[in-house]
């Protein structure tokens, strides 16, 4: 420790230019520490140790696959340039891979104003009609329910379901089928973070039919933000340590005269793959800092194929679920993991990406729609029974895709239930048995078999990926820095930032920015979460939609 004078205060800082850091978790929330440690709190490269059990670098920001085999992205993220802040001011530090003197916020924010994003064809009826979504749907009585639930406290709703706060024309609104399928909201999911998201989105309410406001990479995330970031953090000599699970933390009780009762982590404890002696455990000393990444949405995920269904794992193999666990168990004040993971069957979605070595369908899907690819966005089955939604994304979409392969990506809400055109529930299909659920939505069946010769189809089942939307009481996510806390932060998807919504990039990274922020000392000011309804014209033209 060394002691710094700054005026008449008397400041105990470490010396962070030899202090390490260890960040369990290879997402975006871990990398955008890193960048943080080293940008911000002086930290040296060679310090910083990413430990992840995956293979490879990104948590759900992810992208592989080949022309041959298909391609697949898990899921895709939406980002707008008012709200995301705190990921903004990441990646502008950020060198792009593929345009020299632009940084990957300067590239994006450049994709998105050259493809402009307005959507003609929102939603889709069981006639294959383009619907006029710009009407919400709403009645008086649906807009009495809304404004209530967005005067309710946070604490008067509690653990209330969104579907405690609305009776069913609500549900069957345009509004509802645009909204939930665009943040993928359940019935029975927490009634308060639907509060936040209406209020932190405010702004895309006049837009929803359009999409206008939405912003996307110009390849998939994983190309686009982790392959750059990865690259920054190596450059500056950060460790990546992939097929290593941490299994357990060891606490130690610290007695240092402050009003509530410290703790510190001494002890990370590791499983490596493929390893001859595969335990093993980092000693973190005193002038080191640990970054913890709980839960995760994409978790247990498995893969189907053309002619298998994906698998559906209930059992909590990732470490991320059962690290959290451990440590939780251990310490009070670290959330309770079960409120989130205890229920697969209220998380779980299914999505799919189709690799096409035939323009057809895409050329069929532009003509219907008027939408060029990378500038329809959410094209959303409103009468399907697995409530089928899907995008078309700028194409080529991963890097090194040849020009004469082509992909889509898509996903339902409902798959426990079966489809309108397949005997099987939506769980229980194969790659090419949603193909033809989707050709038939689409009216595009006379092209089916062509299609289905040169498509391949790769079906994606995720236990979690809405498990943070999850009801919950006030400590169930624990704060980032939990109380006590001496030299250890929580970050990613399950922990609490009062007013942010997540199931977004933003969170991850803002979460990140308090973590490495708050155990430094640092007086770095983090961005303000957006409020659009304060600004006097999205507040104006917000008010103009709802009231139809």
């Amino acid at each position: 420790m060394v002691l710094i004078v700054e005026g008449n205060d008397m400041v105990i800082t470490t010396k962070l230019e030899t202090s390490k850091a260890y960040l369990v978790g290879g997402g975006i929330g871990s990398l955008s520490a890193a960048l943080l440690l080293i940008r911000d709190g002086g930290f040296a490269g060679k310090n910083i140790r990413i430990i992840e059990e995956l293979s490879l670098a990104g948590g759900a920001l992810d992208g592989s696959g080949d022309p041959i085999n298909g391609y697949v992205t898990r899921g895709g993220r939406m980002l707008t340039e008012e709200t995301y802040v705190c990921l903004w001011n990441v990646l502008d530090s950020v060198a792009s891979l593929d345009i020299p003197g632009k940084s990957v916020k300067e590239m994006t924010w450049d994709f998105n104003h050259e493809v402009i994003a307005e959507s003609h064809a929102r939603l889709i009826d069981k006639d294959q009609k383009i619907l006029d979504a710009k009407d919400l749907g709403f009645n008086l009585h649906d807009r009495a329910e809304l404004l209530h639930l967005l005067a309710s406290s946070e604490h008067g709703l509690g653990a209330k379901r969104i579907e405690d706060c609305f009776s069913a024309h609500f549900f069957a609104t345009n509004f509802w089928a645009m909204w939930r399928t665009t943040f993928a909201f359940q019935i029975w999911h927490s009634a308060v973070e639907l509060k936040r998201y209406i209020l932190r989105f405010s702004q895309e309410l006049p837009r929803i039919h359009t999409l206008g406001g939405v912003r996307r990479t110009q390849l998939n995330q994983y190309d686009s933000m982790i392959r750059p970031l990865e690259k920054w953090l190596r450059d500056q000599g950060v460790v990546f340590e992939f097929g290593t699970k941490v299994t357990d933390v060891d606490f130690r009780q610290v007695d240092d005269s402050q009003a509530d009762d410290g703790r510190r982590v001494e002890k990370i404890h590791c499983w490596r793959e493929g390893k001859s002696s595969p335990y093993s455990a980092y000693t973190v000393g005193p002038e080191d800092f640990v970054f913890f990444t709980i839960g995760s949405m994409t978790a247990d995920s498995r893969n189907g194929d053309d002619a298998h269904a994906p698998a559906l794992v209930r059992d909590r193999p990732d470490g991320a679920w059962s690290l959290w666990e451990n440590m939780a168990r251990k310490t009070p004040g670290l959330g309770r993991p079960n409120a989130f993971n205890g229920n697969v069957d209220e998380s779980k979605w299914e999505s799919f990406t189709l690799t096409m070595r035939s323009p057809l369908l895409l050329d069929r899907i532009t003509a219907y729609t008027g939408d060029k690819p990378g500038t329809g966005g959410l094209m959303t089955f409103k009468d399907s029974k697995w409530l089928l939604s899907i995008v078309v994304p700028h194409q080529p979409h991963f890097s090194g895709q040849p020009k004469d392969v082509f992909t889509l990506w898509g996903y339902g809400l409902f798959i426990d239930v079966k489809g309108d055109h397949i005997d099987k529930t939506m769980s229980q299909a194969t790659g090419q048995e949603i193909l033809t659920e989707l050709m038939h939505h689409l009216g595009f069946a006379d092209i089916l078999d062509d299609v289905r010769k040169t498509t391949t189809v790769i079906p994606v089942m995720l236990p979690y990926i809405t498990s943070e939307f999850q009801r919950r009481s006030v400590s169930d996510r624990p704060p980032v820095i939990p109380p006590g806390s001496r030299n250890f932060a929580l970050i990613g998807q399950y922990v609490e930032i009062p007013e942010d919504v997540v199931f977004t990039v933003e969170y991850s990274v803002r979460g990140a920015m308090h973590g490495v922020y708050g155990l430094l000392g640092l007086k770095n000011e983090i961005p303000p979460i957006y409020h659009g309804i304060r600004d006097p014209q999205v507040a104006i033209a917000t008010l103009k939609a709802f009231l139809g």
